[in-house]
């Protein structure tokens, strides 16, 4: 019987520098070579292609940091999907990995890498055989249509297995990990097309669909009510990411010290925006699934859910959880109690729906009181003046992660929902998601930036 062990020796790999300290200069070329080819591969069309019916789930392409109908359709979905099961599974207790041990994190990584394997290859066959991405219907009921899917399938797995070794060149060569980069290169690209486009709109080709440009085009024409919507549609993205930026750089500072060295110690840093924007992609995926489901069962004939009018939802759940347009309301002078109503319906179901997922996810992930004391003891931490026990710094403790939990989760997912009304030029919870990878991405710019100083520059600067 061949070993797990075996198995794991002949996964493929990026390999490392191991024995040396990347410099500056090579981790920002090697970030933005894997950022150019990304970008490269999403043009690269895939061959076989006729019926691209994933082409109108815009929303779902950004966050995936895909291009439908190219040759990284997947994008970073498979990859994330392995994650956030392996996680779940190892947070719970169902699969068990010593991560403290070298051999342990190595089990780990490796059965991350097989489960990714697998994501991409069942993803590349659901959006082949169900119809997401498929041949011509003219081939329908051929052996051509057959091997047409078959080559389809095996072009989108070559290219789930170029994003995820591009995202380990990112992880060990460059700055932060691919998977960030790559969802805040796609919306930072969806951002920059809908800002500064000079591509003529459809309805109305003296306009362009660059809002900045469209804005001083409508001026010229006096077209009052359609320059204030393009320019509430800046302000919204701008506001929306200041504030963004000023929450997360927000934090809690816990002092603790080194119990066998004396006179040194260490904040523990907890954000305020604690979990992340984890709670709020959660949320979005779920209206994702309700309005795909609803769009499912009114084909069918039973629409228990709601019913659509092209693409918007006309009635039902679907209509409620779904944001209404509400500052091209005010502006237009069509606003009506029931837009005001959906409006907040649609806000405190952000909310409060992400205050539940930021519970859960802190329980399930190992971020929980417990879990987080048990770090700091193991790394040889305590609270200055008191003995060293894991109770007493799992109490102190439930006096922050508790309400950093909540109030964090509001946050985000009233900023997505505030997004979402105001008609920002992206979806909110894309754009706080790259606000939050773009802050990291930062930190680790200027910490890499540092380390490179002349060593007394670095202590001035420390």
């Amino acid at each position: 019987m061949i070993s797990f062990d075996k198995i794991a020796g002949y996964l493929p790999e990026v390999a490392g520098a191991k024995g040396r300290r990347l410099s500056f200069k090579e981790k920002a070329t090697w970030t933005l070579v894997t950022l150019v080819l990304f970008y490269l591969l999403g043009r690269i069309p895939l061959f076989g292609l006729g019926d691209n019916a994933l082409q109108q789930f815009e929303y779902l392409s950004v966050i995936l940091g895909a291009e439908f109908g190219s040759l990284i359709s997947l994008g970073i979905g498979p990859l994330v999907t392995a994650s956030i099961v392996l996680q779940l599974l190892t947070g719970s207790g169902i699969l068990k990995f010593e991560l403290t041990t070298s051999e342990g994190k190595r089990k780990f990584q490796a059965v991350q890498k097989l489960s990714s394997f697998f994501f991409i290859l069942f993803e590349a066959s659901i959006y082949v055989l169900m119809g997401g991405l498929a041949p011509a219907s003219t081939y329908a009921g051929t052996s051509i249509y057959t091997q047409l899917q078959l080559m389809l399938i095996l072009q989108l797995f070559i290219g789930g297995l170029l994003i995820m070794f591009m995202d380990e060149v990112v992880s060990k060569w460059g700055f932060g990990s691919g998977i960030s980069l790559f969802i805040a290169a796609g919306v930072s690209q969806s951002i920059f097309i809908r800002a500064f486009s000079w591509t003529a709109s459809p309805s109305n080709p003296d306009i362009s669909t660059g809002a900045v440009w469209a804005f001083f085009q409508s001026l010229g024409t006096s077209n009052l009510s359609e320059s204030a919507l393009l320019l509430s549609s800046i302000i919204a993205t701008v506001a929306v990411f200041a504030i963004a930026v000023y929450a997360q750089g927000m934090k809690v500072e816990i002092p603790l010290s080194f119990g066998r060295i004396r006179g040194h110690g260490i904040r523990w840093p907890l954000s305020f925006i604690y979990t992340s924007n984890i709670p709020v992609i959660l949320v979005s995926a779920l209206i994702a699934n309700i309005q795909l489901w609803a769009r499912l069962l009114q084909n069918w004939g039973y629409p228990v859910l709601g019913t659509f009018a092209g693409n918007s939802p006309a009635s039902g759940l679907v209509s409620w959880i779904y944001a209404p347009p509400i500052m091209q309301k005010i502006i237009t002078m069509s606003l009506t109690p029931p837009d005001i109503l959906q409006a907040l319906f649609y806000v405190c179901f952000m909310m409060i729906g992400a205050v539940i997922f930021s519970y859960f996810w802190v329980q399930t992930a190992g971020m929980d009181s417990r879990s987080q004391a048990k770090q700091m003891i193991s790394s040889g931490l305590q609270i200055p003046g008191f003995r060293r026990d894991e109770r007493i710094l799992e109490h102190l403790l439930d006096r922050y992660i508790g309400p950093l939990t909540i109030m964090g989760a509001l946050s985000v997912g009233f900023l997505a929902a505030f997004a979402d009304i105001t008609g920002a030029l992206v979806h909110g919870t894309s754009l706080l998601l790259t606000v939050m990878i773009v802050y990291k991405l930062y930190e680790d710019i200027a910490k890499q930036h540092m380390m490179d100083m002349h060593p007394l520059m670095r202590r001035f600067m420390e």
